[in-house]
């Protein structure tokens, strides 16, 4: 599991049956490749070509519900000072469109509907974090 909490199962199978797979046709294809490697290398990249197709027909584990994309909000962490006033804008990219705003001085974290507007003032602490020209 990954730090997520989410399986890599699928992705741990393609990478091993491509790493058979190469394996074993690097084997056969070499030029010293007698009876006893080719009784080796074979069973390797046919069992990579296995796990390829495993992993192929595996669900889609990591895919993301539309009710958890709507419902998603970063968190409320205060961005270091940088001299200027620090911010953090997310945008969806699927309907319907929401941008959040995370100031990063005070930590206020504020949803609007659309895209991120040309200029936004933080509603706690009062402060300008964009304009654009």
């Amino acid at each position: 599991m990954d730090a997520s909490g989410k399986s890599n199962n699928r992705a741990n199978l393609a990478v091993s049956g491509w790493a058979c797979i190469v394996l074993g046709s690097g084997v056969i294809l070499s030029s010293g490749a007698t009876a006893v490697t080719l009784a080796i290398a074979a069973p390797v990249a046919i069992s990579g070509i296995a796990l390829l197709m495993a992993a192929i027909g595996m669900d889609h584990e990591d895919e993301v519900s539309e009710e958890e994309i709507h419902a998603w909000a970063p968190g409320d962490d205060l961005l270091p000072d940088a001299g200027g006033p620090m911010y953090r804008t997310d945008t969806t990219l699927i309907p319907p469109v929401r941008t959040s705003v995370l100031c990063g001085r005070c930590g206020n974290l504020e949803m609007l509907d659309g895209h991120r507007p040309p200029r936004y003032r933080c509603q706690e602490c009062n402060i300008d974090l964009w304009e654009e020209e």
